[in-house]
């Protein structure tokens, strides 16, 4: 956003897109910071909700909005004269109060607000890492916590490029410095490694796609030693690495555990979320393993723990006492067309032909 904007209005000479963009869309550059901050502290916790207080850091935003929104709702050919007379000389924004902020404060102030908010928060996001690596020193040396890490720095790094190169051609715009900003690639440099930089990284660090695992290593390893192993394909073994590993066998292990002791398949609104409270385990993890890991969707698995549970109390005699509809409302389907769909999927015949089996 800070580039884009950057871009179109110094160095594009573009009256149509300098008319769509500026000041119109210049309030989102405060949430930039923000979401920087809630990204790290999630990374961080492996917790990604957002709480009360953090509304407050919305407020930068909505004061700039509503600043914004006379010259947001003018006429679109009274933009056009402005984008004109931003072509013909880019000081011009200094001078011009595109806000009703302008009455309190000089537009050099306004215009480095934004860049300097992103600092902030850059910088609250780096105290937030080297917390994190000082107060846990002994799950540092893991291989989990020093690929996170090694992301963060990486992800924060780029962030501080792009934000110095813009910084930098504000300050500069508004300063007589004799410097020809349109002709000098002094502050377009960080802004293009911090960008480039930016969309390259994830390649080398794909697990942030689809979310970090967080786990204590001892304890996993306990779980690991429990758990069933070859439920793992080769091709995943070879794929993950070793933490990733460890991690899916836990999931493993807890859902083998929680199935048997706790049943929640018996409940007929049982779904993945649920699941993954009962498991401790993030939802977006749990996604991962049934979509990457087992191959299977979660409602598959589901059901077939069901007609497990069905085929028990069939060999224990109940298809003597209830029918085969109520045998299937007591393992959690909700009516008898998906307990017969599912059964014949599991077992490749029906209930029916289950229980004259048996009988015979």
């Amino acid at each position: 956003m800070y580039a884009a904007n950057q871009y179109v209005v110094i160095y594009s000479k573009s009256e149509f897109w300098i008319s769509l963009i500026y000041t119109n869309f210049t309030f989102l550059s405060y949430l930039i910071g923000p979401v920087c901050f809630w990204y790290t502290r999630s990374v961080l916790s492996d917790n990604v909700r957002l709480k009360k207080n953090d509304l407050w850091h919305l407020l930068p935003m909505m004061i700039h909005l509503v600043a914004s929104l006379p010259y947001i709702f003018s006429p679109y050919s009274y933009k056009v004269q402005i984008a004109k007379s931003i072509v013909e000389d880019t000081g011009f924004m200094g001078s011009y109060n595109a806000t009703i902020l302008s009455d309190w404060f000089s537009n050099t102030i306004i215009y480095l607000s934004r860049p300097i908010s992103f600092i902030i928060y850059l910088g609250v996001s780096f105290w937030m890492l080297i917390r994190f690596k000082t107060s846990n020193p002994k799950p540092i040396d893991s291989t989990r916590h020093k690929f996170l890490y090694k992301w963060l720095i990486f992800f924060l790094g780029f962030q501080l490029l792009t934000v110095v190169g813009h910084l930098s051609t504000v300050y500069f715009a508004f300063m007589d410095t004799g410097i020809d900003l349109l002709d000098s690639n002094l502050f377009q440099s960080p802004s293009f490694i911090g960008l480039t930089g930016l969309i390259i990284t994830p390649f080398f660090f794909p697990q942030i796609l689809f979310g970090l695992p967080s786990f204590n290593s001892s304890e996993f390893q306990s779980d690991a030693r429990v758990a069933d192993s070859s439920l793992l394909s080769p091709e995943v073994k070879k794929r993950a690495a070793n933490f990733e590993f460890q991690y899916m066998l836990s999931i493993i292990q807890k859902m083998a555990t929680c199935m048997q002791e706790q049943q929640p398949y018996l409940q007929p609104d049982f779904n993945l979320s649920q699941f993954a409270v009962l498991l401790q385990v993030p939802t977006h993890h749990l996604a991962y393993f049934f979509r990457e890991v087992k191959k299977q969707s979660f409602n598959d698995y589901r059901n077939e723990c069901r007609v497990i549970h069905s085929k028990k109390l069939i060999l224990e005699g109940k298809a003597n006492e209830l029918t085969l509809e109520a045998i299937g409302v007591l393992c959690g389907f909700t009516n008898r067309n998906t307990f017969f769909t599912a059964f014949k999927k599991v077992e490749g015949i029906s209930p029916s032909a289950f229980v004259n089996q048996i009988n015979s």
